[in-house]
């Protein structure tokens, strides 16, 4: 049995380099960024500290995020692709070739058009036709779904050949061997030129939930904000750390530690 997360206020947090924060329930507080969580994001960038969106999230969203927020970059979609900046410019790159990102596309919607005729009470999420990679079924963003939908969903979707996880608001689904961590590694060896082994000691990753797995077992340095206790006996998994506090306020919680840390 793993051991329990470690209070972050524990935590020697020094020579952290780059922060990697998941969004909906990490981020953002009721479905909302608050100012004093933008702010948190705006006091790591002074303090020269990365911080790079690691999301469940359509492609449109993560563009926008790029263009607006004071980021260094976006993975979207569960690994599907993510946004950088390239002399000056944004740039997107995709996990996958566009041959057979094309095959995988048509299997999902294929696969998606089945669930929604074959389970009563799935929808799609609103923000599905921004995607461009994966496709989410509505979860907790709307009208709550029953869990039993919710289990329904993921067990056709997986008997099918696709990946099917839940976030906080979302039933993520996608064909193809990729997930957060996997372009996570691909977006500091290509962009940073880095070698992830050696360089994530210096890397924090923070998240809330199930699609925030992969992460939280390839980052030595993994928080959770505290709305994680809910799943934590389901992750395969737990973060290291933990905030004494939910949401946003857990983030922001997690920057104020970084930045005492560099001060010390």
């Amino acid at each position: 049995m793993a051991s329990p997360p470690t209070p972050v206020h524990r935590g020697q947090w020094r020579d952290v380099r780059a922060v990697f924060s998941d969004v909906d329930g990490t981020l953002t507080t009721e479905g909302r960024l608050r100012a004093s969580t933008l702010g948190a994001l705006e006091r790591l960038r002074t303090a020269g500290v990365r911080v790079v969106l690691v999301t469940g999230r359509p492609s449109g969203w993560g563009e926008c995020w790029a263009r607006n927020l004071p980021v260094d970059g976006v993975i979207a979609e569960n690994g599907g692709l993510y946004f950088t900046r390239r002399r000056g410019r944004w740039v997107k790159v995709f996990a996958q070739g566009l041959a057979q990102r094309r095959r995988a596309r048509q299997a999902l919607l294929r696969n998606v058009e089945r669930v929604l005729q074959t389970v009563r009470g799935a929808r799609l999420s609103m923000d599905s036709v921004a995607t461009e990679v994966d496709i989410a079924f509505d979860l907790a963003e709307g009208a709550p779904v029953a869990a039993g939908v919710a289990d329904q969903i993921e067990r056709l979707m997986r008997a099918r050949g696709a990946t099917a996880v839940r976030s906080s608001v979302h039933i993520n689904c996608w064909m193809g061997e990729f997930d957060k961590l996997h372009t996570a590694r691909a977006f500091v060896r290509r962009e940073w030129g880095l070698s992830f082994p050696r360089a994530q000691r210096h890397f924090v990753f923070v998240g809330d939930s199930y699609n925030d797995a992969p992460m939280f077992e390839g980052f030595t340095r993994s928080v959770g904000v505290a709305n994680v206790r809910r799943v934590l006996a389901e992750l395969p998994v737990p973060p290291a750390w933990i905030t004494r506090q939910s949401e946003g306020a857990g983030f922001e919680e997690l920057v104020r530690a970084v930045l005492r840390g560099r001060r010390a």
